[in-house]
């Protein structure tokens, strides 16, 4: 018998693929949730969902099993448990309801697209072009992926379609130049110093333009109405009040995260003769090259809305259309075959746990948790007697930092913004009210440095395997903490000369 149970655990430890010690810590914060009663405010089932939320959360930075499995793991108890429905049919289709997402399916269809990249060379030419002009130092290709950035990011109102579909496979080019390889355990050469560069600054891009990213026009709403429209972010309003505090934060991000997360390579003085060698070794570009190349341009006037703009909203198309219209050319011309895309693992992966995310921070909402969440808040504030610039601090931060909660931005700026904007007016002198709406605004938009899961950009940058997810959430958090201090700082004194306040 004991010889029996010996073999079964034997094997359990080397078959089954979990960690036994971060699993057994999951299900205790399970447990001890499920537990406690329900918060005045909340049904019995949506703290259930809290729990749940909350304990996915907890294996996945414990990494108890890889990513995709926790997701579905949180598929498979959301779906029995019946906290989102009376049904075991309703609680399913709840449960896969945000595979039907097209920021999901944008996300998916980005990396498909960047596999071109790579199998056409493409890739490849245009980070030795990158490399040739400032490669030097791997610092100076971090600054250039942030100005590929500030560059694309007035013309694509997708911050994923930028930063996931355009600058990240251009990022991996380089760095798969210097042969740094997640596969081959070399990623720490030059590729998570430029894979972090290369995330963080799409969010401070997204913050600078009204274009740069969906979620900014329901911003621009929610700030008219908070001010009865006596406040209006035009465009040219969002880029000025936005421009100084968003260049400081370009300034000063690749330097942080140099000081975080430092490059082995950090001086290449011959990186400069070696990619301009292999340049003149490639020649001129190739078919494939130039159907790729042709492509990305065609995704770039559509993402960027060109036709709507020359003739009329009618030839405005949804981003994640556009990117299938590519994946689509790329397929019929032969650039890329049917085996490179059912061969992707990192999109169908990113497809799965992505989406069980999505799904539970859109049920969170539903289930009236943010609401409760929101309103809990406001009562702790006004109970408080706290002062008006304690209270926009709280109400800014604690928006921000909310996105823990939330695997998108236009959710939760759905959820919370304009709750959040109409507690700091009614609480903070009006004429400081401008400021403070500028801070969310720009709030709305750095929240996304948090999390692999914040944004559509993060999970294809992170999916590539370059930054672990300590690192990322590290990183993430230092990062949010130095870009609002900055629009604290410098933004408010910008504001002031600008006469908002």
């Amino acid at each position: 018998m004991f010889k029996t149970v010996s073999e079964l655990l034997r094997h359990f430890k080397e078959a089954v693929p979990f960690r036994l010690g971060p699993a057994v810590i999951s299900t205790i914060v399970l447990v001890t949730l499920l537990l406690l009663p329900a918060p005045d405010g909340l049904t019995p089932k949506a703290w259930a969902l809290v729990a749940i939320f909350l304990t996915t959360i907890v294996a996945i930075i414990l990494k108890v099993m890889p990513i995709g499995v926790m997701a579905m793991m949180a598929i498979v108890i959301v779906s029995l448990s019946q906290v989102t429905s009376t049904s075991s049919k309703g609680a399913i289709t709840d449960a896969l309801s945000s595979f039907a997402n097209p920021l999901i399916w944008l996300i998916v269809v980005a990396i498909l697209i960047s596999r071109g990249l790579k199998k056409t060379g493409l890739g490849s030419r245009i980070g030795l072009l990158f490399i040739s002009l400032l490669g030097k130092r791997t610092i100076g290709i971090g600054y250039g992926l942030t100005i590929c950035e500030l560059v694309l990011a007035p013309f694509t109102p997708s911050n994923t379609a930028r930063g996931g579909g355009i600058v990240h496979p251009i990022m991996k080019s380089i760095a798969n130049a210097f042969d740094s390889d997640p596969a081959k355990g070399t990623e720490r050469k030059v590729g998570t110093y430029l894979a972090l560069v290369n995330y963080h600054a799409n969010p401070i891009t997204s913050a600078m333009f009204l274009t740069a990213t969906a979620p900014n026009p329901l911003v621009v709403d929610y700030v008219a109405r908070v001010s009865n429209q006596g406040f209006h972010l035009s465009w040219t309003t969002w880029a000025l009040c936005m421009l100084l505090p968003g260049l400081v934060c370009l300034l000063v991000m690749p330097l942080v995260i140099y000081l975080l997360s430092p490059p082995e390579l950090k001086a290449t003085p011959d990186a400069v003769d070696y990619a301009k060698a292999e340049l003149k070794t490639m020649g001129p570009l190739s078919a494939a090259e130039k159907v790729m190349l042709g492509t990305f341009g065609l995704l770039l006037v559509l993402w960027a809305n060109v036709p709507a703009m020359l003739f009329g909203p009618a030839f405005s198309l949804d981003p994640t259309v556009v990117a299938f219209v590519g994946l689509f050319v790329l397929i019929i011309t032969g650039t890329i075959d049917w085996d490179d895309v059912l061969s992707e693992k990192s999109a169908w992966d990113t497809l799965v746990w992505f989406g069980a995310l999505v799904m539970m921070a859109e049920q969170l909402n539903k289930t009236g948790v943010i609401a409760w969440f929101s309103a809990g808040m406001k009562g702790a504030i006004v109970a408080s007697g706290m002062d008006w610039l304690p209270v926009a601090g709280v109400l800014v931060l604690v928006f921000v930092f909310s996105h823990y909660f939330f695997a998108s931005t236009t959710a939760h700026i759905s959820a919370m913004l304009l709750a959040f904007l109409t507690v700091g007016a009614q609480l903070i002198p009006s004429a400081y009210l401008v400021p403070f709406m500028l801070m969310m605004t720009a709030g709305s938009s750095i929240m996304m440095t948090l999390t692999h899961y914040a944004t559509g950009t993060s999970p294809i940058i992170f999916g590539s395997g370059y930054v672990t997810m300590g690192n990322w959430w590290r990183t993430g958090l230092i990062m949010c903490l130095v870009e609002l201090a900055i629009f604290a700082v410098v933004g408010t004194t910008w504001w002031k000369v600008l006469g908002y306040w």
